[in-house]
């Protein structure tokens, strides 16, 4: 009987949370218990202790045929713990737009999940909300000051700062408000963003502690004033009050995999609008408590990877010691130019299109940022031997060892081979570490070496409405800042038809921004939306409950 990911969860038997504590040595003092089987982490109590390794799970450009990047971190988890390794798995936590929208939820899938599964993806210790309720806060700070006799002279045609709500609804990317009249607000025109994609979000994830959180905060710009001047977070008075709503978000939350690995679930923006990666604080946690720290980063290397790397790594002081590429048989044959209705059969010639997909992150990995690489070829029952082993062959010749991995059907014991690999790229292989771009470049540097670099393009094209505010961020200050490209996750470049390993193309640079508290510079290529709407036929649809409260239809 095939069972889904939900039935799987649900029939886990979880320890109390306290027991996986223990076995992380994590002393019961610094536990702040949700229930059993959730607990945030005091980190402030954490005794200090040599870091384990830091291991990145990174993936080929994402297909609608999936590619199992959280499963195959999960999974690699749990296969380490299997060799006698101690391992503490850092994952995002997930949204509820694309929980009720398309994809569905993010806590892995098969016999490598992290529970409680619909917790986790429900409302979980409430993060998420704390985010969502600290940048509303500040939206309403800003239009009551601007109410109350505007002292700061802020421009309402020019406030950049928008309120955000958890949920995939495209009915609130443009609005009006301020509407019925003078005792009503000022009417202006407004948008919502999805919580994730707040700055906030990014803001919590790169925030080492409580005074950082602050700091960051302060410097959010939120608008203009009518002589071109920045409004900041601060300058409303905001951050007080916004810091002590997430004073216990910002504390990272522990639960743990199906086999009973512990893993730290906390924070995660997008990886097309944002950095893509669970906190800094988590990692650093996981990090502290397990000799090797297995974490991953948003879609494919070229986004979730590059910003993980320039950015995260930059901003925390983080190595990796090895990463690993996720990719299915399924989804390089769509590389290859396969529907999805005909990935099933068997065709070694669209694998072999599809496959420089594949071998240009590896080569970005191992080439642009020097960092040892295995490629885990996530298992799907309908791949052939003749596919599995052309996979294999190619990235040998390419200098990579690719393994099998089987951890949706076996858990740890699928993931035992890889495991070995990444134990052994740790202690053999030494990361030669380095940044696609040094942070002295101007903006419009940094973004075309991405470009080149990691996406294999010829360069860049900025738009006037873009040079014009790259300008004004230069002026400000902003120009050694990291940048942060948002662009579709479905191609390396620009273009989300542009499948497998294109070449000779530009990215157009449409608009750019400054995420003043997170610190870095979004350049936004193509159409990306920050609010993102429902599918014809959501998740939502198939998601009830019983009358004894178990929920069924989630996945």
């Amino acid at each position: 009987m095939h069972l889904s990911d939900i039935e799987i969860a649900q029939r886990a038997e979880m320890k109390p949370i306290t027991e996986i504590a223990k076995s992380a040595g994590i002393d019961p003092e610094i536990l702040e218990q949700y229930g059993k089987y959730k607990a945030k982490l005091d980190t402030k109590l954490i005794p200090e202790r040599k870091n384990g390794k830091l291991v990145l799970v990174t993936a080929i450009t994402p297909t609608p045929a999936g590619e199992g990047k959280t499963t195959t971190t999960i999974g690699l988890a749990d296969g380490l713990r299997r060799i006698g390794k101690n391992s503490v798995v850092a994952l995002r936590e997930p949204s509820l737009g694309p929980v009720f929208g398309i994809k569905g939820g993010a806590a892995g899938g098969g016999y490598a999940q992290v529970v409680p599964m619909e917790d986790i993806n429900l409302h979980f210790t409430g993060d998420f909300h704390a985010i969502g309720a600290a940048n509303n806060l500040l939206a309403a700070m800003l239009d009551n000051h601007i109410y109350q006799g505007n002292a700061l002279n802020i421009d309402p045609r020019r406030i950049t700062w928008k309120r955000c709500v958890d949920m995939n609804d495209r009915q609130l990317r443009y609005v009006t408000d301020g509407l019925g009249g003078k005792a009503n607000g000022t009417p202006r025109e407004d948008g919502y963003d999805i919580t994730v994609a707040s700055e906030i979000m990014a803001i919590f994830c790169l925030a080492s502690d409580i005074d950082d959180l602050k700091a960051r905060l302060s410097r959010i710009i939120v608008g203009y004033t009518y002589d071109d001047k920045p409004v900041t977070a601060g300058d409303l008075k905001a951050v007080g009050a916004m810091t002590a709503l997430l004073k216990d978000a910002i504390k990272p939350n522990l639960v743990q995999t199906l086999e009973g690995t512990p893993a730290i679930v906390h924070g995660g923006p997008f990886a097309n609008i944002a950095h893509g990666c669970n906190s800094v604080i988590a990692t650093k946690t996981a990090l502290k408590l397990g000799d090797y720290a297995i974490t991953e980063a948003g879609f494919g290397a070229d986004l979730g990877a590059e910003k993980f790397l320039d950015i995260k790594c930059r901003m925390a002081g983080l190595t990796p010691d090895a990463v690993v590429i996720v990719a299915t048989v399924r989804a390089l044959k769509m590389h290859g130019g396969v529907p999805k209705t005909e990935l099933g059969a068997e065709n070694l010639e669209a694998l072999e299109k599809g496959l420089p997909n594949l071998l240009r992150h590896v080569s970005n990995i191992k080439n642009v940022y020097g960092l040892p690489a295995v490629v885990a070829v996530n298992k799907f029952p309908t791949d052939t031997e003749a596919e599995t082993e052309l996979v294999i062959k190619k990235c040998a010749e390419y200098g990579v060892k690719a393994i099998l991995s089987d951890v949706w059907a076996k858990g740890g014991e699928g993931g035992v081979e890889l495991a070995n690999e990444v134990v052994r790229l740790c202690s053999e292989e030494t990361p030669d570490f380095r940044f696609s771009y040094e942070l002295d470049l101007p903006i419009e540097k940094k973004i075309e070496a991405v470009v080149r670099k990691v996406y294999g393009g010829e360069g860049i094209t900025i738009l006037p409405a873009a040079q014009k505010e790259l300008a004004k961020l230069t002026a400000l200050g902003f120009d050694k800042c990291p940048v942060c490209i948002a662009k579709t996750q479905y191609s390396f470049s620009d273009d989300p038809t542009k499948l497998g390993a294109p070449e000779g193309f530009t990215v157009t640079v449409k608009t750019a921004k400054v995420s003043a508290g997170a610190g870095f510079v979004v350049a936004l290529t193509g159409d990306i939306l920050t609010m993102p709407g429902l599918p014809k036929v959501p998740a939502a649809e198939k998601i009830d409950v019983d009358s004894n409260g178990v929920i069924s239809g989630l996945f």
